[in-house]
């Protein structure tokens, strides 16, 4: 807040991006609050010059574009502001990084901060719950997620996830992209969601859903500009068994990824436990990276013979290695290839018992 870069707030929508920018514009004065929904908004950018800039804002020390994705060339008028508009800080939203980040990234190089911001942390729930009390909400958690109406009013968890993946979860990509085949974008989450855990080929996403290869990995694509998923590319490196074109493909929610296949039996009732613990995992593993500034490179080992391993992590010049298991007493042996090929390689079982670990709790 103390430069004059403008500071961008990416993330879904529903996690909560607005309620923290109108907690750090509490005893900020002069505040001009904009959203890109409005269509006066809208109007009011529109053609915008640096001299008509500098008359809006004038006396503002901070101006909150909300939604800025949909204000067309946002990145061009941030720019104006940013040049031509000293002692105004100016934060915008984005629910999508599709518009927003293709139209600000050019235009403000060296100007902006970026943030993403995901759906609520296991590490934020601990430290606000207390650890005891998140421990114990873990089941619910691996099945309902953590949004954040999700977790205010856990006993309407189903209800807000389906109103979530229903209302809210393509809004922005139909809009954005114009796609004329919703059922067919819907069809395409579902086949991911009922993927999780699992190598996903984008011949097999096509014959699924029936739309051609080149229009899944478009669709792909987009599902990750809005936070919907990330794909995790697999390890080669040395071997020649090592996979070096298999994907995987997690979603950012465990709840969401429930919403969109209806399924929310209790844990002890799913087949699926070892998948949710995964992408549970992962996404936390993500979260936890972007807060923290980290920075690593990630993918999923596994040779032609199955041998495999959940996630690598390669830091610094030093390659983690780790394995999840949602059975704590579950035996787990680091594979031969593996640490043949890579004997400097560090190694952990990830589990109930000690996943806080993972996620920089201990």
């Amino acid at each position: 807040m103390s430069d004059d870069k403008a500071l961008i707030v990416l993330g879904p929508r529903q996690v909560g991006k607005t309620t923290l920018l109108q907690a750090v514009a509490v005893g900020i004065p002069n505040v001009l609050w904009l959203t890109g929904d409005d269509p006066d908004t809208k109007a009011l950018f529109d053609g915008a010059t640096s001299t008509r800039l500098k008359a809006l804002l004038e006396g503002h020390e901070l101006l909150v574009i909300d939604e800025a994705q949909r204000i067309p060339d946002i990145g061009l008028k941030i720019k104006l502001i940013t040049d031509h508009v000293p002692g105004t800080k100016v934060i915008a939203t984005g629910s999508s990084s599709l518009e927003l980040a293709h139209h600000t990234r050019e235009a403000l190089t060296g100007r902006k901060w970026e943030y993403r911001m995901l759906p609520l942390s296991y590490s934020e729930l601990a430290n606000h719950f207390g650890r005891i009390v998140e421990r114990r909400m873990l089941h619910h958690r691996l099945v309902y997620g953590a949004y954040p109406e999700v977790v205010v009013h856990p006993g309407d968890a189903q209800d807000v996830l389906i109103q979530l993946a229903d209302s809210y979860l393509f809004k922005d990509i139909l809009w954005l992209e114009s796609i004329k085949r919703p059922d067919a974008l819907v069809r395409l989450v579902q086949a991911i969601a009922f993927q999780l855990g699992n190598e996903v080929s984008l011949n097999e996403l096509s014959r699924t859903t029936g739309m051609d290869v080149k229009t899944v990995d478009k669709y792909l694509s987009i599902l990750e500009q809005a936070f919907v998923v990330f794909r995790m590319g697999s390890f080669s490196r040395n071997l020649r068994s090592e996979l070096n074109q298999a994907r995987k493909i997690y979603f950012y929610d465990n709840g969401i990824r429930n919403a969109v296949i209806r399924q929310f039996q209790p844990v002890g009732n799913r087949p699926d436990v070892g998948a949710l613990w995964e992408n549970f995992l992962m996404a936390e593993r993500q979260k936890m990276m972007a807060y923290g500034q980290l920075t690593a490179n990630s993918w999923f080992w596994r040779t032609h013979r199955q041998a495999e391993l959940d996630l690598l992590e390669e830091s610094d010049g030093q390659l983690k290695a780790f394995e999840f298991k949602w059975n704590p007493s579950q035996k787990v042996k680091l594979p031969k290839a593996f640490s043949e090929a890579y004997p400097s390689a560090t190694f952990q079982v990830v589990h109930p018992d000690n996943f806080e670990e993972f996620l920089g709790l201990a």
